[in-house]
């Protein structure tokens, strides 16, 4: 009987040594979620959730190449750049007019950008073509010959005539 309690005794004591698996250490690249107004965002550890969120969930596209920040202002990390013209879902309008995006066809918060940096999809093409300058057409100058010899142009801006 003594020798089992002995036995039982050094088996515990063995057992109480050991240590259990740890959690893996969480990475920039560890995929969390958090609720933030009744909504579940899935991000990356490293991507700030945010705190205010008003859900949108539309396709935009990109005006340019603005810089994919960790966090809703200029203060947080650049994680990328965006691809002008290519198409993100906005998953929301967060805190100080910037907007939560995520890749095309995809729910995962991938970083923020500013609202001006993205348009709705059905309006990319209407605000690039009128943001494109357009050339002004140079103005034909109106010329006349002078005693066969010289020439009379009237300045367009002035209206006074310049002899050549």
């Amino acid at each position: 009987m003594k020798m089992r309690n002995v036995l039982a005794f050094l088996f515990v004591f063995a057992v109480a040594g050991c240590k259990g698996p740890s959690a893996p250490p969480v990475t920039d690249d560890t995929i969390v979620q958090s609720e933030v107004n009744g909504v579940t965002l899935t991000h990356r550890y490293a991507v700030k959730p945010p705190k205010e969120f008003q859900p949108i969930k539309e396709n935009y596209r990109a005006l340019y190449p603005a810089s994919l920040m960790t966090q809703p202002d200029y203060g947080g990390k650049m994680i990328r750049q965006l691809q002008a013209g290519k198409t993100y879902v906005v998953l929301g309008q967060v805190e100080h007019f910037w907007m939560a995006l995520a890749d095309e066809g995809q729910e995962e918060l991938i970083g923020y950008v500013p609202m001006r940096a993205v348009v709705k999809s059905e309006l990319y093409d209407k605000t690039v073509r009128e943001q494109t300058p357009r050339l002004k057409q140079r103005k034909k100058q109106t010329c006349v010959t002078v005693d066969g010899s010289s020439k009379a142009c009237k300045n367009s801006n002035s209206g006074t005539w310049i002899l050549d």
